[in-house]
């Protein structure tokens, strides 16, 4: 029970780091500054690690979610198993996929959710902010 409601907690942190950018109130007069690109990078490391918690946390209850091709040192335990996850969702975040880490049942479905999410933040990054600078040219 508790490990379903860590991650529950953990989708929550995600969801709370990403509402601001989906919220057309929320960044009202943000323009592309250094504020608004460490903005941007702390969402995105949110979402990384947030995801790869939920890789580790299904692993750790016994869900196969994640292989790893080529290594004859067996599966990943612990510190490695949490860096193999972290590492496979900022991977799949970014869309690059090297097919060292590969996602197994569930997993499919978590990594495209992430990949998606990966194109959605920085689409919706451009479109707010040059919205906004269309929108404060139209004004004035």
């Amino acid at each position: 029970m508790i490990p379903f409601l860590f991650l529950f907690l953990v989708i929550l942190c995600i969801g709370m780091s990403l509402r601001t950018l989906f919220l057309p109130e929320a960044m009202i007069d943000k323009f592309l500054t250094w504020r608004s690109f460490v903005y941007l990078l702390f969402m995105y490391v949110t979402a990384v690690i947030g995801f790869g918690l939920i890789y580790f946390l299904l692993m750790q209850n016994g869900y196969a979610v994640l292989a790893e091709t080529g290594t004859k040192a067996g599966e990943p335990e612990g510190l490695d198993l949490l860096f193999t996850c972290v590492y496979f969702s900022g991977i799949t975040m970014f869309s690059i996929g090297y097919g060292d880490v590969v996602p197994l049942g569930i997993g499919r479905l978590i990594a495209v959710i992430e990949g998606l999410l990966g194109y959605a933040i920085s689409a919706s990054f451009v479109f707010r902010t040059a919205a906004d600078i269309w929108k404060r040219r139209s004004l004035g």
